[in-house]
């Protein structure tokens, strides 16, 4: 699939990278960089590589560096928490996100708190890469986003770029950094390209992107849910209706005055998540917003994500438990003309990016 997103235009010393392009390349870079990173986790010397993100990585720097893992994540959790301690800089790579509940103890109660607890004397540059997202019918336990319960967690970082620009950028920036960052990738994010610099470059966490400049409504879409509400932005201009689309890129620490200040334009707040929205991360932003609005400015919110329930493995009801374009579309079209009769554009434009594109590997 080659489906640019909302990443800077190109330039001269940009070309056209996919996702996992972009994560292979940053870290290959780091690795030539500091001989003190190193790649680990179930399948990353395999031939598929963690859909390729890895690939080519043991041949470069050889099986000291690259190396698979059992399934163990609790255990080598611990391993990539003692060796960051130690002066290296892991990047432990999960192929699912749902399986860093195996080790939940190991990155909250050791990675999390270490440098607060030993004064700042100890430093745990740990990367944690995990993947999230929409499945090809693979249910319940493969199909989770489960990012803001990291979110919750002091002394953890939580990025979720939704392009391979960014995806480049957050990871050298994860690998340079001295505390544990939660790197937070959708599967359907990994075939998409965008225009990417080939020399390093990082910025630092906290910066999101405004995508559209609109005034009538703010949409804020988490990881691949950008990519739809792009696309829901074009059906609302359409009906004449200007959306402002902003990716927050990291969600902890949060951009929240960015997202502000499109709400004080515009009035409108819409938060469209990969997971589920009770106590989730569209819940943080809608709150953090009404905390810093003041003045006894008043702005609608509505918050976008999984159906509350667990994720479905039959098409036909998998379709309702995400979001998609015309749903996205519609609850905005909503707030922004509550008196006139409810609108729902072509059932044929309602389809996510990766159906209409891109068919998965099976």
């Amino acid at each position: 699939m080659s489906m640019q997103t909302n990443s800077p235009s190109p330039s001269a010393n940009t070309r056209l990278l996919t996702y996992v392009d972009a994560l292979r390349e940053g870290v290959a870079q780091e690795m030539r960089r500091d001989p003190r990173v190193f790649v680990f986790g179930l399948d990353v010397d395999d031939h598929k590589a963690i859909q390729g993100s890895t690939f080519g990585l043991v041949e470069e720097f050889g099986p000291e560096r690259v190396f698979g893992t059992p399934l163990s994540e609790d255990a080598m959790t611990g391993v990539a928490i003692g060796a960051a301690m130690a002066g290296m800089r892991p990047v432990h790579v999960h192929i699912r996100m749902d399986f860093l509940m195996l080790a939940m103890n190991q990155l909250v109660n050791i990675a999390a708190k270490s440098h607060y607890m030993y004064g700042g004397q100890v430093r745990v540059p740990l990367v944690v890469r995990s993947m999230i997202g929409k499945s090809w019918g693979q249910g319940a336990q493969h199909s989770q986003g489960l990012h803001a319960m990291f979110m919750h967690v002091p002394g953890l970082k939580v990025i979720a770029p939704s392009n391979a620009y960014d995806a480049k950028e957050c990871l050298i920036a994860a690998i340079r950094d001295d505390n544990p960052v939660i790197f937070v990738e959708h599967r359907l994010l990994y075939f998409t390209d965008a225009f990417v610099p080939e020399e390093t470059y990082e910025v630092p966490f906290g910066k999101a992107r405004v995508c559209t400049a609109g005034g009538d409504i703010t949409i804020v879409g988490i990881s691949n849910m950008l990519v739809e509400c792009m696309r829901a932005h074009e059906l609302l201009a359409e009906e004449g209706i200007e959306a402002e689309v902003i990716d927050p890129i990291s969600l902890l620490p949060l951009d929240v005055e960015t997202i502000l200040s499109s709400v004080r334009k515009t009035g409108r707040l819409l938060v469209v998540d990969n997971a589920w929205t009770g106590t989730g991360a569209s819940a943080e932003i809608v709150a953090a917003v009404a905390e810093r609005l003041g003045n006894g400015q008043r702005f609608e919110a509505v918050r976008m994500g999984y159906a509350p329930t667990t994720c479905p493995t039959t098409p036909a009801l998998e379709s309702e438990f995400y979001p998609d374009p015309a749903k996205i579309a519609r609850a905005a079209y909503a707030m922004v003309r509550p008196g006139q009769p409810a609108w729902s554009p072509d059932p044929e434009r309602a389809k996510l990016a990766y159906q209409v594109k891109f068919r998965g590997p099976f």
